[in-house]
C-alpha cells in the first residue's frame, strides 16, 4: 500500500477506536470506576506513554511564550475535554453520545468565525442551524431506556465537550505549525494532569481494585493505551498525507461505529428522535464542510 493508503486507513482505525470507545467505557463507569476517576487513570497513563516515546525522539526546545498557548490546550484538549465527556457519558447512551460529538466541525466553524474573523457563506449558516437543531433536539428528547440515566445532563456535557475540543483545535493549530508533536504533547499533557487531579483523585482512591474482573481491566487498558495514547499516534500518520479537512471528515464515522457496536452488544436502542437529530446533524455538517467548486 501506498502512503496516502496508510493514511485513509489511520484515520479510519482513529473513527473504530473512538466510535467502540464509547461502548467500552460506559461498561467501566460508574460501577468500577467513577467517571472523574477515570480521567486520572486515563490521563495518568498517557502521560506516562507520552514521555516513555519522547526519549526516543529528537529534542526539541520550547519557547517560554508558547506555554500559555500549551497551558490554555491543556485545559481545553484535556482537562475540560475529558471531564465533561467522561461524566457526560456516564449520564448519557453511546449512540448520543457519538452523535453529539460530530457536531465539533461546526463549532470549529463558529468559533473561527468570531477568534479568527473567517467569513460564514449562508450555507455554512444554515448548516450550523440544522446541526443545532439537530443537537438541541438530541439533548432535550433523546431519551434512552439503556444505561441512560440522566440524558439531558449528559447530553448536554458532551455538548460542552464538543465545544472545549473546538477551542483546543484552534488552539493548537499554531504549536503543530512550529513543533513536532510529540514535543508539546507530552507537556499538554502533563498540565492536563495537574488540572484533573483536584477533581478526580477523590474517586481515584475510591476505586477497589480487587473488585476488576479481567474483562474489566482489558477495557481499561483499550482507553487507555488505544483511545488515548494510539489514536494520537494514528493521527499523526494520517496528518502527513492527508489535509487537516480530509482527517476532519473521518470524524462523522464514529456514531456509525458506535451505533454498530452498541446496538450488536445490546447495550443501546434506536429512536426515531435519535434518527430525526442524527438527520439534521449530519445534514448541518454536510453544508459546513462542503467546498464551492
Amino acid at each position: 500500500m501506498n502512503k496516502r493508503t496508510w493514511a485513509l486507513l489511520a484515520a479510519t482505525m482513529v473513527s473504530v477506536i473512538y466510535g467502540v470507545t464509547f461502548t467500552i467505557a460506559k461498561d467501566v463507569m460508574p460501577q468500577y470506576i467513577e467517571p472523574f476517576g477515570f480521567i486520572v487513570l486515563r490521563v495518568g497513563g498517557s502521560v506516562i506513554l507520552f514521555w516513555i516515546v519522547s526519549l526516543f525522539i529528537p529534542k526539541e526546545k520550547i519557547d517560554l511564550a508558547d506555554f500559555p498557548r500549551i497551558i490554555a490546550a491543556a485545559l481545553f484538549g484535556v482537562a475540560l475535554n475529558m471531564l465533561t465527556f467522561f461524566k457526560g457519558l456516564s449520564y448519557t447512551s453511546p449512540i448520543m453520545g457519538a452523535v453529539l460529538m460530530v457536531t465539533t466541525p461546526m463549532i470549529v466553524l463558529i468559533l473561527s468565525a468570531f477568534i479568527m474573523r473567517e467569513r460564514m457563506k449562508k450555507r455554512k449558516v444554515l448548516g450550523i442551524v440544522l446541526g443545532l437543531a439537530g443537537t438541541i433536539s438530541l439533548i432535550l428528547y433523546g431519551k434512552s431506556m439503556i444505561n441512560a440515566p440522566n440524558e439531558m445532563i449528559g447530553n448536554l456535557l458532551v455538548f460542552i465537550n464538543a465545544v472545549s475540543y473546538g477551542f483546543y483545535l484552534i488552539l493548537v493549530k499554531k504549536l503543530m505549525d512550529k513543533y513536532n508533536a510529540f514535543t508539546f504533547v507530552k507537556w499538554i499533557y502533563t498540565f492536563g494532569f495537574i488540572m484533573v487531579l483536584p477533581f478526580g483523585w477523590s474517586e481515584f482512591d475510591a476505586i477497589i481494585w480487587e473488585n476488576f474482573t479481567p474483562d474489566i481491566w482489558w477495557k481499561v487498558v483499550f482507553v487507555v493505551v488505544f483511545s488515548t495514547f494510539l489514536t494520537y499516534l494514528l493521527n499523526l500518520v494520517s496528518m502527513r498525507e492527508l489535509k487537516p479537512t480530509t482527517v476532519a471528515v473521518f470524524i462523522y464515522l464514529q456514531p456509525l461505529f458506535a451505533t454498530i457496536f452498541a446496538i450488536s452488544l445490546g447495550k443501546d436502542d434506536l429512536s426515531w428522535v435519535k434518527i430525526g437529530s442524527a438527520v439534521l446533524i449530519f445534514t448541518g455538517v454536510y453544508l459546513v464542510t462542503q467546498k464551492k467548486n
